[in-house]
């Protein structure tokens, strides 16, 4: 087989005369000088792949700009939990934050119109805000190396963050180029604001239970749970209960109960 031949700035010879001596340039090179992704700086471990015991990132919600809940699953492994993704960066992601900040952010796949997985964030910066910025980061860092930015920045915005990074970057499949990313923006932006969406197909009884000092996931998207849900029954507003202790309270076990034992069967 014969040898490649020499590369500038990865640019073959033969693009490079096409890029001065035959414009307007192929979409190839035109991708070339518009995108420039770095070694992927994080990994992402669905749950199938971290093993029995291993621990999850703590879950969390959204809201987008138009204040609309954000979504609790994607299409392959979202969500909390024991289902959920976990994050793991490089020491080129230079994370500056602690592991507390860490483990409020969120991490998932959707899928594009164009067939390809992207690698999406969600990144808890303010639990009680009202709205979430749709954040597309520039076109040589990848979402590991912009995390603590989205940690800094929606801290001082009270804003939570939702970012993706574009087909070829990061943990995102296939290639950098014009057509991709507008399916990308646009497959961002459909998880974003899609959760809350399907809860009103629901066609089954649903419960819903919520602390109302709940320091991960605000009260107000039990609220909107609830609103939005066509067969929902009595909820349970559990007062002063956080997110990891809420099972701890009597009235938690009694209302499963009575839900499992008496609303189920005569639905």
């Amino acid at each position: 087989m014969p040898e490649p031949g020499p590369r500038m700035n990865g640019f073959s010879l033969g693009e490079l005369c096409w890029l001065f001596c035959c414009p307007p340039c192929p979409s190839r090179i035109a991708a070339k000088l518009a995108f420039l992704p770095p070694e992927p700086t994080y990994t992402v471990l669905a749950p199938e792949q971290r093993g029995p015991g291993a621990s999850a990132p703590a879950p969390a919600a959204a809201a987008t700009a138009a204040a609309q809940p954000a979504p609790q699953q994607s299409e392959e492994g979202a969500g909390a939990g024991p289902g959920a993704c976990s994050l793991h960066l490089s020491e080129r992601a230079d994370w500056q934050y602690s592991q507390r900040e860490l483990d409020a952010v969120e991490v998932f796949f959707s899928r594009t119109a164009r067939d390809n997985r992207l690698g999406c964030m969600f990144v808890r910066c303010a639990p009680s805000s009202r709205y979430t910025l749709l954040f597309s980061h520039g076109n040589a860092v990848d979402l590991g190396q912009m995390c603590s930015f989205y940690i800094g920045l929606g801290s001082r915005i009270n804003c939570n963050i939702f970012s993706y990074d574009y087909s070829g970057y990061g943990v995102s499949s296939g290639k950098p180029s014009e057509k991709n990313l507008y399916a990308d923006i646009d497959a961002a932006w459909q998880a974003l604001r899609t959760s809350i969406d399907k809860i009103s197909k629901v066609t089954s009884p649903v419960l819903v239970i919520h602390g109302t000092e709940d320091e991960v996931i605000d009260f107000s998207h039990g609220l909107a749970m609830y609103e939005r849900c066509p067969r929902a029954v009595e909820p349970l507003w559990v007062e002063g209960a956080g997110h990891n202790d809420i099972e701890l309270y009597a009235q938690y076990l009694e209302r499963l109960k009575q839900f499992i034992s008496h609303e189920l069967p005569n639905s």
